[in-house]
């Protein structure tokens, strides 16, 4: 199996497979194939391996690219972001956004992470879903924007904007803690939480969390009345921050002690 990535802000991968290899990803990533290819679009284990992939932020269905020939099969992210290949050995995981994974040979598992504090990290909002792919063989994942990678020490940590967080290894400790001080939460624009990363362990930082792009398009579209302009959105913003800070108390409740 050989690959290529290719482009600059809007990047895709080409994959050349061999007859009988097989590569699979989640629906609606597949921009170009091949005759020699074949789909076989599935739930990827069962009705309750689908059920719980799209509990995690992903599809119910997953889709199989197996070539009959010597196949050709290309994917392209839906956001403007960097694709990061990484070979992983028997057993060896990472820890990912829900958004990240494009596409993987058919020997990466693809399933929920589950997090220590349950109640926090789901109602803390959708940027501490996560997903876990664990080896052998191929991943390709998709970063928002520009990527930063960082080495974090045993003990050291880092407080990042949920959205921020793209990929990290098992050994980094995962956590999300409550903003201090009453007028950062209301003013501070960062939300209710920030996750905690604590090493050792490597870590991926993407540029361009996907909801800050779609918050800024939607500053933009047109609304009901016509009202186009900041006002019209003053109201979404402020029943998302009521939604929001109620989710997070009951998140703290809930994420109190481990499960």
């Amino acid at each position: 199996m050989q690959y290529q990535i290719s482009g600059t802000v809007m990047q895709t991968v080409a994959i050349d497979l061999s007859p009988g290899e097989t590569v699979y990803s989640q629906t609606n990533t597949m921009a170009w194939m091949n005759d020699q290819v074949t789909m076989d679009t599935h739930t990827g284990g069962g009705f309750l391996a689908g059920l719980k992939r799209s509990f995690g932020g992903g599809s119910f269905f997953v889709t199989d690219f197996t070539a009959s020939g010597a196949g050709h099969v290309a994917f392209a992210p839906r956001f403007p972001g960097t694709i990061v290949p990484a070979l992983l050995q028997p057993g060896q995981s990472l820890i990912c956004r829900k958004e990240t994974f494009l596409v993987a040979q058919k020997s990466v598992t693809l399933e929920l992470a589950w997090q220590k504090r349950m109640g926090a990290g789901f109602f803390g909002g959708e940027g501490f879903i996560l997903q876990k792919v664990t080896g052998p063989g191929v991943v390709w994942l998709d970063l928002s924007g520009e990527l930063v990678e960082r080495d974090l020490a045993p003990g050291e940590r880092l407080l990042v904007h949920a959205g921020h967080v793209g990929v990290f290894e098992p050994g980094v400790g995962f956590d999300i803690q409550m903003v201090k001080g009453f007028k950062n939460i209301l003013f501070g624009g960062e939300g209710l939480f920030l996750a905690t990363l604590t090493g050792p362990g490597h870590i991926w930082l993407q540029s361009m969390p996907i909801l800050n792009l779609a918050e800024e398009i939607g500053r933009y579209l047109p609304r009901q009345g016509g009202d186009t302009g900041a006002s019209s959105t003053a109201g979404g913003v402020a029943a998302g921050a009521a939604l929001g800070a109620a989710g997070g108390l009951l998140g703290g409740l809930l994420g109190g002690g481990e499960s």
